[in-house]
């Protein structure tokens, strides 16, 4: 197998039979399930101590899911967003991918069968497709990488985040008044020594919601150099923490001008307003700072048309004068004289050093 490009896994999908387990479970006489090999799930293990997550792609009976629920609720714990009927898997994996908000390039499958694996090969050719006997080279190219304290909480992050879509499936009343009555506060602020791993993290793993992808390597040079700063955003709510969720990069060495190289959010956080909020408080601590025009560099992808309609919306335009932009990439610019766009009304924003007073 080639290697597996590890800042793009987010999340891997293990078929059940002849992969976690060895037998069929339908062809089970009784309710007990086929024993899970040990060497997978010390894997999934594994993968969720560096922040991987795990799903289950099964074309079976339906009831096999409960009977993992019911049977073996330890094993059950470690995916999210299963999938289970006699679907095709692409369908599966398109369906993990949407309720983990998540593109579903970040997926990897691992399932026993070539004909399952060339199906979403053919449909999903963005998605990385391995047999069991491929794990341990997949574990390795996690292998001497550095995880971060995010890292570590995301897989709890987002057993909480399935929670909060359970509510929100049962809250009466509309999407608005669900977030209102979440809660959400988002703080921003220079970013600590601490949160830089972070802020690099996000640079390498978030397509949806980044303005440029600028590397991690060049963000560290870039964040370290003078006239440079990296802010944070951090988010909460009634369920709990998010942690940080975005991070930009500003620009100040033109006078009058706050440029930002990079502008990352986690997916986690995609429809909930974060991202606008992020970038509108930036906007506001320009002003605050002095600067008379703000700029966005912007390197238009496939997965990014979200992060691409925010600019566009805060009033951010294309500017023919910006010299030393790469080939691939535009920068969008400006002024902040007059109105400036507001957060959504249901999410509270605030400096860090406000929140911290």
């Amino acid at each position: 197998m080639t290697a597996v490009d590890a800042d793009r896994v987010k999340c891997v999908v293990w078929d059940l039979d002849g992969t976690l387990w060895d037998d069929i479970a339908v062809e089970s006489p009784t309710d007990e399930l086929p024993v899970p090999r040990p060497g997978m799930l010390a894997a999934i293990d594994a993968l969720a101590a560096r922040g991987v997550l795990s799903s289950i792609a099964s074309r079976s009976a339906p009831a096999v899911l409960d009977r993992l629920t019911a049977g073996l609720p330890e094993v059950r714990e470690r995916f999210l967003a299963p999938q289970v009927s006699w679907q095709d898997k692409s369908e599966s994996l398109r369906r993990i991918a949407k309720d983990l908000g998540i593109a579903v390039d970040a997926l990897v499958l691992v399932d026993d069968s070539p004909y399952e694996r060339a199906e979403v090969e053919a449909l999903l050719p963005d998605v990385r497709t391995l047999a069991p006997e491929d794990v341990p080279a997949l574990l390795a190219a996690f292998e001497g990488r550095e995880v971060t304290p995010e890292s570590r909480a995301r897989v709890d992050r987002y057993r909480t985040e399935e929670t909060r879509r359970t509510e929100g499936e049962r809250f009466q009343g509309t999407r608005e008044e669900f977030l209102s009555w979440c809660a959400m506060r988002l703080t921003v602020g220079a970013a600590t020594p601490d949160e830089i791993p972070r802020a690099l993290e996000l640079a390498a793993r978030t397509h949806r919601l980044n303005s440029s992808g600028l590397t991690p390597d060049r963000l560290r040079e870039l964040a370290g150099s003078a006239g440079h700063e990296l802010y944070t955003a951090r988010m909460t709510d009634r369920f709990g923490a998010y942690g940080i969720i975005g991070a930009a990069l500003v620009d100040r060495t033109a006078p009058g001008t706050w440029s930002v190289p990079l502008l990352a959010l986690s997916c986690r956080v995609a429809g909930r307003g974060a991202a606008a909020a992020f970038l509108f408080r930036l906007m506001g601590r320009a002003r605050q700072a002095g600067a008379e025009e703000f700029r966005v560099t912007l390197r238009p992808t496939d997965a990014n048309l979200e992060m691409r309609i925010l600019l566009r919306q805060a009033g951010l335009r294309r500017l023919d004068d910006a010299d030393g932009t790469a080939p691939d990439a535009a920068v969008l610019g400006r002024t902040l004289h007059g109105d400036l766009p507001a957060p959504p009304p249901y999410l509270h924003v605030s400096d860090r050093e406000d929140a911290e007073a």
